[in-house]
């Protein structure tokens, strides 16, 4: 009988780092990234990340210590995605736009021994590290190379290391590789651990869902802070592709970078499309050839979705979570659909679709017992998945850990539906569902329908309190650019032709709506904003 013990020759845990070591043998000489004057080979860019860790072995940095990264786009956020977890230590990509004291909690429950900052948050970092409640150590990644700072700088740290190719190797796949924190919308945010194992099957789950390989040209629109780049800071390095990146978003240079560097995938918010054809409007402008855009936070809406393919863009939905290690669902496109009406076409795209391929289950189901929903696109469950890829848990919270997986599948909290194909369709999170006069009323429903009207160029519905019904949807209307005049009472005749009257608006508030970096909607700062503001004459209606 053979023996199934592990051996040397076949067993190797798996990390996603050791795809940027291949690349560099594969393809050295090739650009891995450019990011403004600065261009590195695979073979440069392997170099720095070995340099990295070895750095940071040397200041007593290793196994199941944090380091925390306050830095946009720029290729040494690239090198911390592979040079920390070089060395056993766990990456906590900080999110940019965070609030002084949000990072200063951060550091502390997550015990993070260094912050690498850009220079441009170099202030923000320092005052966060002075209201920790021990010593973080600050490591400057200078946005000009030429300035001069009193901090240690990036590139002579690096400079003390060695690249040392038999750098410590990771011995447990199962240890975590980044630490991402939720939004906090509700209380403080949760510190979610992701493994090295789920990392990597995870990044070659999205590159097959990118269909990315050494011929990709990856256009850094998306914040790798955030769930790492959807893996893709992983991705785009496993196959050889060339990764360029951008700072900050700029409808006109990401437009004008796509043209001249002949990009051929992205990732974008439906918040940031809408960005895009703002720029287009009026110009006679059409992409010279296709581009791959992958978007996910909440659906595009339809109308989105035909602009962006009029322009030349393959849009393509996918949904996931920091829990997920990014995405973990993708709306696949069977070949026979390719004749379908443009509209219907798009409206199938909205569909969030099928587990990855590296995601083993994903169901529709009753959170209680895990038993799966009728597929018949109506009934509404909450959306489990269980798999390779989800997070080892929420750190020092094993009550949230628990809740969250409790009966043996990670529970979203999120609503969906299960189509008779057996594609999932999100409803709404749980907590988004409106219930008024006993009747559930998605919110994503309603939205889609306000999406499609002209004018509309953003939109959020959430619970309003009613005296008669207990509770009635809101839709806070954010209009676009050069629009004409509208009002509540165009928009209850609009959605009248298009819902049940039940789900119609009762109130339109107008305004600009806050965002994140990431292109989501804060639907917490709505509902703030209607528990204070109880006298429904003080809400603007029209503009």
């Amino acid at each position: 009988m053979i023996n199934l013990k592990q051996k040397k020759a076949n067993f190797v845990p798996l990390t996603p780092v050791s795809f940027l070591r291949r690349s560099a043998i594969a393809f050295p000489r090739k650009l891995a990234v450019k990011d403004d004057s600065v261009s590195l080979t695979y073979s440069e860019l392997y170099e720095r990340c070995l340099r990295l860790s070895s750095a940071l072995s040397q200041v007593g940095i290793g196994n199941g210590d944090t380091v925390a990264a306050l830095m946009p786009n720029t290729h040494q956020m690239l090198e911390a995605h592979n040079g920390i977890p070089m060395c056993g230590a766990v990456l906590n990509a900080l999110n940019i736009r965070l609030e002084v004291s949000s990072i200063a909690y951060i550091l502390d429950h997550s015990r993070a021994k260094l912050l690498i900052a850009d220079a441009q948050f170099m202030s923000i970092a320092e005052e966060a590290i002075s209201l920790a409640n021990y010593d973080v150590r600050l490591l400057v990644t200078p946005s000009d190379s030429s300035a001069d700072h009193s901090q240690l700088s990036y590139e002579a740290f690096l400079a003390s290391g060695y690249p040392d190719p038999t750098a410590p190797k990771i011995e447990n796949e199962m240890s975590p590789i980044s630490l991402g924190y939720t939004s906090g919308t509700t209380g403080r945010p949760k510190g979610v651990l992701c493994h090295h194992r789920g990392a990597y099957l995870n990044t070659l789950g999205n590159v097959v869902a990118a269909n990315l390989n050494q011929h990709s040209r990856y256009l850094w629109t998306l914040p790798m802070f955030h769930c790492n780049g959807w893996s893709h800071t992983w991705g785009v390095s496993a196959v050889g592709g060339t990764h360029y990146c951008l700072p900050r978003i700029d409808p006109e240079r990401i437009m004008e970078t796509i043209v001249k560097e002949g990009i051929t995938h992205m990732c974008a918010a439906p918040v940031v499309m809408n960005m895009l054809l703002e720029w287009t409007e009026g110009k006679d402008f059409h992409l010279p050839s296709p581009v791959r855009i992958l978007t996910g936070g909440s659906a595009p809406p339809t109308k989105v979705i035909l602009a962006m393919e009029e322009l030349g863009f393959e849009v393509i939905q996918i949904f996931g979570q920091t829990e997920t290690t990014g995405p973990s669902l993708i709306r696949e496109w069977p070949e026979d659909w390719g004749t379908l009406e443009p509209e219907y076409r798009a409206k199938m795209k909205t569909r969030q679709g099928f587990q990855l391929i590296t995601m083993d289950e994903a169901i529709v189901g009753k959170p209680e017992t895990g038993e799966e929903v009728v597929r018949n696109g109506k009934e509404i469950g909450e959306l489990m998945f269980r798999g390779n890829t989800v997070m080892i848990g929420y750190l020092n919270n094993q009550e949230e850990t628990d809740k969250a997986m409790l009966n043996g599948w990670f529970h979203s909290g999120d609503l969906a539906v299960r189509h008779p194909d057996g594609s999932i369709e999100l409803k709404d999170r749980a907590k988004d569902i409106i219930i008024s006069g006993g009747e559930n009323i998605s919110c994503i429903e309603i939205e889609e329908v306000l999406y499609s009207h002209p004018l509309v160029r953003n939109v959020a519905v959430v619970a309003r309190a009613d005296e008669k019904w207990g509770e009635h949807p809101c839709a806070f209307i954010e209009i676009s650019r050069n629009a004409g005049k509208i009002n509540e009472k165009d928009l209850i005749e609009y959605c009248r032709q298009h819902l049940a009257g039940f789900k119609i608006p009762k109130s339109f508030i107008f305004g600009d709506l806050p965002m994140t970096e990431t292109g989501k909607i804060q639907k917490f700062q709505l509902r703030e904003r209607l528990q204070q503001e109880n006298n429904f004459g003080d809400l603007e209606k029209e503009i």
